[in-house]
């Protein structure tokens, strides 16, 4: 027992060598660095693949932000991209228009209407050729041929029969119209039955005053009601009465030969085959509309380098003593209108 008790127990504990735990700081510091790395690539990506108009509307942006989100401008807005930047003015709530799509907007509109305008054009042409053969394969009708002028204008199909001094279309000072006349209006109405455009006339006469002088029954009277008679004919030929959109007199104020106020030329009917955008038109301004010109082809519907359209048959010469005719028949006094009219 006293040895034992003299005895020292010694522990001896060992310890183990290493570095011991670190904990996860490391993974958050290897996290910013790939996320850093990644803003880097998308930043030089966003940048490789911005247009200058992109580039210049971000530079001008940070250069004086508020005079761009104000005032907008090519530098802002010029871009191809579909974020849409600034505005015109701080009501504006879709943002500013871009230069360059308004630029592409107004060449597609353009294409549009070149292209609706060809459609019109070919589809105008062919119902002159229809027109055309109707009055050639008619041997009644083909009398009148030198009569009848066609030309395709920017407002349409023009259709013009004018008078003859052997031949006239009405009655004398009156709107009566005469046999052939009726037969030529009824088979251009059954032909312009066949397409689905507005019509509109109007009635032209020459210079010669009536007896009774403005006051009574003029010129401008006469002019309506011949355009009010063919239109009658037109309908009984078979054309739908909803397709006349305008029936005017227009007396002696649009002559066609200017040179001779009295010539037969100058009394004639207009009729006009409407296109589609001469429709509009005419809604828009509450039919106040008039054909144009054959020479006014060229600036409207005819494609570019084309001629102006020229009349389908070639006007016929008055004869020689038809002006003296018309000056010096003239009706008697208690009649409504001068000779020749």
């Amino acid at each position: 027992m006293s040895e034992k008790a003299k005895s020292t127990i010694v522990i001896k504990k060992i310890k183990k060598g290493g570095h011991g735990h670190h904990g996860g700081a490391w993974k958050i510091a290897y996290a910013d660095f790939v996320t850093a790395m990644m803003a880097f690539f998308l930043l030089m990506w966003l940048l490789g693949s911005t247009t200058k108009g992109d580039l210049k509307g971000i530079a001008d942006y940070f250069q004086s932000p508020l005079q761009v989100a104000l005032a907008g401008g090519s530098g802002s807005g010029d871009a191809n991209s579909v974020i849409q930047g600034g505005g015109a003015s701080l009501t504006e709530q879709v943002g500013q228009i871009k230069r360059g799509e308004v630029e592409e907007a107004r060449k597609r509109r353009a294409a549009e209407r070149a292209a609706r305008a060809r459609r019109e054009r070919e589809q105008m042409e062919a119902l002159k050729l229809r027109l055309e053969a109707a009055v050639q394969l008619n041997p009644k009708l083909a009398e009148m041929r030198h009569q009848i002028r066609i030309e395709i204008t920017p407002d349409g199909l023009r259709i013009q029969i004018v008078d003859d001094f052997n031949r006239p279309m009405f009655a004398l000072g009156g709107a009566q119209v005469q046999p052939y006349m009726r037969d030529l209006l009824q088979e251009i109405g059954k032909v312009l039955n066949e397409v689905d455009n507005k019509v509109a006339l109007s009635g032209h006469t020459d210079s010669a005053p009536y007896v009774g002088g403005e006051r009574g029954y003029s010129n401008w009277e006469l002019s309506a009601d011949r355009a009010n008679a063919s239109r009658r004919e037109l309908i009984a030929g078979g054309m739908n009465a909803d397709k006349v959109v305008r029936v005017v007199g227009l007396a002696d104020s649009n002559l066609l030969n200017k040179d001779n106020p009295r010539d037969p030329l100058n009394r004639r009917i207009a009729i006009i085959v409407m296109n589609k955008l001469a429709e509009e038109r005419l809604n828009g301004a509450g039919g106040e509309i008039e054909a144009g010109s054959a020479e006014e082809v060229e600036r409207g519907i005819a494609p570019a380098g084309a001629a102006a359209a020229q009349p389908a048959v070639q006007e016929a010469a008055a004869p020689a003593a038809g002006t003296g005719a018309a000056a010096t028949s003239v009706a008697p006094a208690a009649g409504p209108a001068a000779a020749g009219r």
